[in-house]
């Protein structure tokens, strides 16, 4: 047999985006993370915690579940980054980290209701997600090699759209087969296929083996069609030491340009504020609006819908504002939407009572979710295209390592801050109010951030 084509190299690189999206849409965010919530406020309720005390508890706890996960990434990922741009050897951590992924997610079957295994679920949690973000850093090292540099910001841009109909399709099938609402029924009205003990909740918990069957089926296509590119990379041994010398190198220059690392530092923190978002959005309606599994996973659906849609308009403000206006844009609709979900409870909404059987509460959270969403996917193209104006031209690759490392470096902060918050409150609501301040910090570096950065020659002024 020949080499595939080129087009097809391309579209099984596209289709780690695909298979990897619904670790995102549907364990982090919409299906999962909202069931474990659901499942640790039943047992802690059991046990004689008063109900908003055990919805803060649940909001901690998956925070801090988040948090050791985070910090095992962000110590690691450069490590694996010098790896992947010094060894030339990325199939192999791809194929380990892909099996990681795999049994980490399948795992989580185990998160039965009654005697909840909270420990357990959290390490098999932490498992999936540490396989599907180092899996990332080694595919997003073989961009480079499938088109000129003009060419790869459009076939990034469209393995990012195809995760987002993945992500879209994937929580479709969950929510219309499997996922089941509190009368043990799914959004069509039927039971969980397959026989599923609705009172086991087994059609929810599918899930964790529902994603991993995903990514498995999903992945064939990348590892027949994606070809590594034949380099002599160094040993593991010298690359691991050579890629830990030019961190360092690069990283002691950061602040000789001033531009650069404002940027980066800016990111970090909006970036990681967003990702709070939707990793928590779920976790706080079910305690906020006592919604279900299934109520969350529409208001997902919606988010990715507006996401998909906005992010092609937004790239029209892009080129004709540039991205700097858009992304402060972006954060100011973020922080107004935040504290409009603060003011947002089963009785009140903008702080104005209602009826406690009104659907204002439920209507405006989803419109919340459609601008939330919207906003989300403006926000992240802005913020690529604003690291290519920052970026020595030269160094472009050297420039999107430091972008990936920035948003691990900080990826434990916001679950770590919600649940402290959270437990220092002992309030769901005030629980989330970090990311508001996250934002704001963002919002306040990019003051120091060049809008045309380093790209055309510009200095910033010292």
């Amino acid at each position: 047999m020949g080499a595939p084509s080129h087009k097809k190299r391309i579209w099984g690189w596209m289709m780690y985006d695909w298979a990897t999206q619904p670790f995102h849409t549907l364990i982090i965010s919409f299906i999962f993370g909202p069931y474990f919530a659901e499942q640790v406020i039943a047992y802690l309720t059991a046990g004689g915690m008063e109900t908003l005390e055990a919805k803060a508890r649940a909001q901690s706890i998956w925070g801090y579940g988040l948090t050791v996960t985070g910090l095992l990434i962000a110590v690691s990922a450069p490590l694996l980054g010098s790896i992947a741009d010094e060894s030339g050897s990325r199939m192999p951590w791809i194929k380990l980290f892909s099996a990681l992924y795999v049994i980490g997610a399948a795992g989580l079957w185990l998160a039965a209701p009654g005697d909840f295994p909270t420990v357990l679920v959290l390490i098999f949690f932490g498992l999936g997600l540490i396989g599907v973000e180092f899996t990332t850093i080694f595919t997003n090292a073989l961009l480079p090699a499938l088109g000129t540099r003009a060419e790869i910001g459009k076939i990034s841009g469209d393995g990012w759209a195809w995760g987002y109909v993945g992500g879209i399709i994937s929580l479709v099938i969950m929510l219309l087969l499997f996922a089941e609402n509190a009368t043990g029924v799914t959004l069509l009205g039927i039971p969980p296929l397959f026989g599923f003990d609705p009172e086991m909740r087994e059609g929810t918990r599918f899930v964790g083996p529902f994603v991993a069957l995903w990514f498995g089926i999903s992945m064939i296509p990348f590892f027949l069609w994606v070809k590594e590119p034949k380099i002599k990379g160094l040993s593991l041994t010298d690359a691991v030491s050579k890629g830990i010398r030019d961190l360092g190198r690069t990283l002691a220059s950061l602040p000789s340009r001033k531009s650069l690392f404002s940027y980066l530092i800016s990111s970090m923190f909006y970036r990681d504020a967003l990702n709070g978002v939707f990793t928590f959005g779920g976790i706080y309606a079910l305690g906020a609006l006592n919604w279900s599994v299934v109520d969350i996973g529409v208001f997902g659906i919606l988010a990715a819908l507006t996401g998909a849609i906005f992010t092609y308009f937004g790239g029209f403000a892009d080129q004709k504002f540039g991205p700097k206006p858009v992304i402060v844009f972006c954060i100011l609709v973020l922080v107004s939407t935040c504290l409009v979900i603060l003011t947002i409870t089963r009785d009140s909404v903008l702080f104005m009572a209602v009826d406690a059987t009104s659907k204002l509460p439920d209507v405006a959270f989803y419109i919340c979710g459609a601008v939330l969403g919207a906003v989300a996917g403006v926000i992240q193209s802005a913020s690529r295209t604003m690291m290519v104006r920052q970026a020595d031209p030269d160094r472009m690759t050297e420039a999107f390592g430091l972008y990936a490392l920035s948003g691990k470096a900080t990826s434990f902060l916001a679950p770590g801050l919600i649940a402290v918050m959270s437990d220092v409150t002992g309030s769901q609501r005030l629980g989330i109010m970090p990311l508001i301040g996250l934002f704001l910090l963002g919002l306040v570096l990019l003051a120091w951030v060049h809008p045309e950065g380093m790209s055309k020659g510009t200095k910033v002024s010292e």
